[in-house]
């Protein structure tokens, strides 16, 4: 892919992501990426806003080089700052966001192109609660399985940066040993979603339908509960031939405003 292009359209997904009014993210939080296909991708720069995001707001990163850094897992803090730097492909750009290391392994082991890490408000009151990620393990309508997957990883609360990582990378070997492939949805308890996806658009189909899917939860709550899916019903929603073809649809679509 054309590094400008490509850094084009992740400005404008993460726009999309960042927007107040649709309460995925706030202020500084969250990040995003995407793989240039030459071994260097995307990444938001610590500190920047995903609303407001520009090209001065982005950082080159070598995908190799995150992750070569990533095995020296004894570094505190401190040290993963100052050597964030040396991932640069260009060191003119800003520092990259401490979560640069969870970006390439979802590039990589999480066989992602895109990849968007909100704080989104309706998932986080399920992940923040007593119930962690226990509710999205089952579905309760079929667009959340055709756009969000049939099954999602989870990782439990870990500092965020290169301890996370770690808990990010052996799960995501875990879901790739058990299903195959990498998972479109990756919940981090009491922290937010990653949308993994092979497009812009799919980051943020994936986000907006993960949000819905998350208040439909809360709100079945007021009902006596949510009334899930069996499983037989959503492995046949997952393979219908219809459904595969919805499903590669939505995921061609750019993002939108």
């Amino acid at each position: 892919m054309n590094p400008e292009s490509t850094r084009d359209e992740l400005i404008q997904l993460s726009r999309d992501l960042g927007r107040e009014d649709r309460r995925l993210a706030l202020l500084g939080e969250g990040n995003t990426s995407a793989d240039i296909g030459d071994g260097t991708f995307w990444v938001k720069a610590s500190g920047s806003k995903l609303a407001t995001l520009s090209a001065e707001d982005l950082s080159r990163a070598r995908t190799d080089k995150v992750l070569e850094l990533m095995e020296n897992t004894s570094m505190d803090n401190a040290e993963v700052n100052r050597r964030l730097r040396d991932v640069l492909e260009d060191t003119s750009h800003k520092q990259p966001s401490v979560e640069t290391f969870l970006h390439a392994l979802c590039l990589t082991m999480g066989g992602a192109k895109w990849v968007g890490h909100t704080h989104t408000d309706s998932v986080l009151q399920i992940l923040c609660s007593k119930a962690g990620a226990s509710p999205f393990l089952n579905h309760v309508y079929p667009d959340e399985i055709v756009v969000c997957g049939r099954h999602v990883a989870v990782v439990p609360y870990v500092d965020p940066g290169l301890p996370l990582a770690v808990a990010v990378r052996d799960e995501l070997k875990r879901y790739v040993d058990v299903h195959d492939h990498g998972p479109k949805v990756l919940l981090m308890v009491n922290h937010g979603p990653v949308a993994l996806g092979q497009s812009s658009g799919e980051v943020l189909n994936i986000m907006l339908m993960l949000d819905k899917w998350a208040r439909i939860l809360i709100g079945s709550n007021a009902f006596g509960g949510p009334e899930y899916l069996s499983e037989q019903d959503s492995d046949h929603i997952d393979n219908r031939p219809d459904e595969h073809y919805r499903r590669n649809q939505l995921t061609r679509r750019q993002s939108v405003v």
